[in-house]
């Protein structure tokens, strides 16, 4: 089809778009440096602001997730705070009941040491009579002993010696010492 044409009318074509290209260039190059001096600062104000809206953006972006990671940064720390104050009023009331077991202990320990102290008193006493009645015991023991031997009579008194003098009658003292034994 495209050979079924004059050869003419083909050159045309060639030619009209060649001559057509050659223009679109030169104009693009002369437009173009007529153009770049002719820039709306309105363009380059749009530009500035849309690189700083998507700064801002980026800069929102980075200080949303530091909010959130601090917020969960407070959370965690708030369970902490809770936790250690569950275990500082578990632990104060240990503490108190622990005073008042110690306090009950010391009352307690007060009351057995009085009541010790009483009993030891007590023993005290009861040994210093039973020493006591042991003693007197042991005189009469010992004076039953005496007069059972004859050492110790009481048939002869001093009045009843007055007028007589005999030694003889009486025993000297290394026959009561002989008795004693």
């Amino acid at each position: 089809m495209f050979f079924d044409l004059p050869q003419n009318l083909i050159l045309m074509v060639a030619g009209a778009f060649l001559l057509g290209w050659l223009l679109s260039s030169i104009g693009s190059k002369l437009g173009s440096s007529t153009r770049a001096k002719k820039r709306d600062p309105r363009d380059d104000r749009i530009r500035s602001l849309e690189a700083e809206l998507r700064i801002a953006q980026g800069e929102s972006e980075k200080s949303t997730e530091n909010a959130e990671q601090l917020a969960k940064d407070l959370e965690e720390a708030q369970e902490g705070i809770e936790k250690r104050d569950n275990v500082i009023s578990h632990q104060q009331g240990r503490m108190e009941e622990l005073s008042v077991d110690l306090k009950d202990s010391v009352m307690k320990t007060r009351e057995l040491r009085n009541e010790l102290s009483d009993r030891a008193t007590e023993n005290i006493k009861s040994e210093v009579k039973l020493r006591e009645v042991e003693t007197e015991l042991e005189v009469a023991q010992a004076s039953t002993d005496m007069i059972a031997t004859g050492v110790l009579d009481y048939s002869f008194t001093p009045e009843a010696e007055d007028g007589d003098n005999d030694e003889d009658d009486l025993l000297d003292e290394s026959d009561m010492t002989k008795a004693a034994t």
